[in-house]
């Protein structure tokens, strides 16, 4: 233009816009009214149109050819539609552009335009001249496709929901893995056949134009979702937008929509997670989005979810570690009203376990890496796989719980039983253990012991059974690192953790050895012996685990999964 006007601002404001016909998705192009000025050799208003080429071609009479106007008959109009199939299957836009001059006795400067009650305009439409078509390429964005490829791995299904024509559509959503089957149009083409010739449950792919999703009912939507794991949608309206999201709610599934226009508004607001574009997002998309992407790069949701999963996956860490230690907790005072056999843990040294040993390692585990599986997993069912759920109760309190309060129930009855009272002697005897005025109790080999006395070795065993719970406990915080994954594929990478367990194991040192703090919490110093008794039990509950999740991966479907998967 700068060739032909020389300067492209004086040619502007010297033919002023009138009139403007904003583009929307269902008349599919925009107009604008320009006026002409005295040197111009036509003095009649200028209308100049740019849209989709099937919409604009059907209202032109006339094509400017090598400045010459022609009839615009079905040979322009054959070869104008295989220019734009040649550039719809590169995956190019094509814009079409048109113009025509208005009657001057009726459509003056002063003339009022508008749209009328219907959207339409008040002037006529009928009589363009096509000028030509306008192709550009706009490629995906580097890491798009391998974002496409991950989602498709952890089972996320990608549909592609565009206003392009139908071959574009294809050919961009071909070329980041969208579709990577034959549609029925491609089985048709490469046989020589027509389409209604081809077995229409042969393609595994489909692209629906707006005009057949027109005619679907929901039903028929819900079917063709169901039948057609990769499928394009085209041509679409904001409302047949909102219908599709309906449908994939319908199968039951999450919907994120991403969007950067005002047709999209409404998608996003019915989906389930809406995703504006923060660049090139309008503020009515930002407004009804739930999330603002701030690079607009779809790569980048790809990352998000697994994050997300990360999230998720670690908080069931955390929470089956810090559950598995309620069992030892709870088991004293169970088997202390059962049994009647004196207490094997007090209620402040269960606080020292809840508020000291056991608070920093799960607050720790959620600092964990991303297993290696994590994004090869199918989506979890958002009703029914909760945070907390009856297999993550189970493994913690009867798998991990059970080993680690016999563990502690074993360095209880060891010292108890080094120091006469061995475990068929200390059954029934809480009533004379815990009452002041006896102080003759006799062990399992005759001895007597006052009440201080018994008191002092009461406390000893509740130190022991501390130690036994703590002990365990870091060989848990290991196996509670990975939900399916080997502690050896996953590594000790975490330095929070890492740094967790030193300090679980400062702690219990200095509430045990250090003078006035042990007397405060009830404890008393132990034998160097009494501090590994439990390690055989920390190791048995390694290896369960790790013999657990090798069933899990080698059978997914098995019972091992279905009982025990958190």
């Amino acid at each position: 233009m700068e060739i032909t006007h020389q300067n492209v601002n004086n040619f502007r404001q010297k033919h002023h816009r009138i009139f403007e016909i904003l583009f929307n998705s269902t008349k599919k192009y925009q107009l604008s009214i320009f006026s002409t000025f005295e040197s111009d050799q036509d003095d009649r208003l200028l209308v100049v149109v740019l849209g989709a080429p099937d919409i604009l071609i059907d209202k032109s009479k006339e094509i400017f050819i090598d400045d010459q106007n022609f009839a615009l008959d079905e040979m322009w109009r054959r070869k104008v539609d295989k220019a734009c199939l040649n550039f719809a299957k590169n995956g190019e836009r094509v814009l079409a552009v048109c113009d025509f001059r208005l009657d001057p006795d009726i459509y003056t400067v002063d003339y009022y335009f508008q749209l009328n009650e219907k959207d339409e305009p008040n002037f006529p439409l009928d009589n363009m001249r096509f000028i030509g078509l306008v192709s550009m390429l706009d490629p995906p964005r580097v890491g798009v496709s391998d974002a496409v490829d991950k989602c498709k791995t952890a089972g996320i299904r990608v549909i592609m929901i565009t206003g392009d024509h139908p071959l574009t559509a294809k050919a961009i959503a071909k070329s980041v893995g969208i579709i990577t089957t034959e549609t029925i149009e491609d089985i048709a083409e490469r046989y020589g056949v027509n389409v209604s010739s081809i077995d229409p449950n042969v393609p595994k792919a489909a692209v629906v134009t707006g005009d057949m999703l027109k005619n679907l009912s929901n039903p028929e939507l819900d079917k063709m979702l169901r039948k057609y794991p990769e499928i394009v949608f085209a041509r679409t309206t904001p409302y047949q937008k909102v219908k599709i999201v309906e449908s994939c709610q319908r199968l039951g599934a999450v919907v994120a929509v991403t969007g950067d226009g005002v047709n999209d508004s409404p998608a996003l607001k019915k989906a389930d997670i809406g995703i504006a574009m923060g660049i090139a997002g309008s503020d009515v998309s930002k407004e009804a989005a739930d999330m603002i992407l701030l690079d607009d790069d779809f790569a980048s949701i790809e990352i998000a979810i697994e994050e997300g999963r990360l999230i998720f996956d670690n908080l069931k860490k955390s929470i089956t570690y810090t559950l598995s230690s309620k069992v030892p907790e709870l088991a004293p005072f169970i088997v202390y009203v059962i049994g009647n056999i004196p207490l094997a843990l007090g209620a402040i040294t269960i606080l020292c376990i809840d508020l000291g040993t056991d608070l920093i390692p799960s607050i720790s585990l959620v600092y964990e890496k991303s297993e290696s599986d994590i994004m090869k997993r199918p989506p979890r069912n958002s009703k029914k796989d909760r945070l907390v759920n009856s297999n993550l109760i189970l493994l913690s309190y009867l798998q991990y719980g059970m080993i680690v309060a016999t563990a502690g129930y074993f360095t209880y009855s060891m010292i108890m039983a080094q120091n006469g009272f061995l475990p068929a002697r200390l059954s029934g005897i809480r009533r004379e253990w815990n009452s002041k005025s006896v102080n003759d109790l006799m062990d399992s080999y005759g001895q007597e012991w006052t009440y201080e006395q018994r008191k002092i070795l009461e406390r000893t065993s509740q130190t022991g059974f501390f130690v036994s719970v703590v002990m365990v406990q870091m060989f848990s915080v290991l196996v509670c690192k990975t939900r399916l994954n080997s502690i050896f594929t996953q590594g000790l990478g975490n330095i929070a953790l890492n740094a967790a367990m030193i300090v679980e194991i400062c702690l219990a040192l200095f509430l045990v050895f250090t003078p006035g703090v042990n007397g405060v919490v009830q404890m008393c110093p132990l034998k160097i012996s009494w501090w590994f008794m439990s390690i055989p039990f920390g190791i048995f509950l390694f290896i369960y685990d790790e013999i657990r999740k090798y069933f899990l991966r080698r059978n997914p479907n098995g019972w091992v999964r279905r009982e025990t998967y958190s």
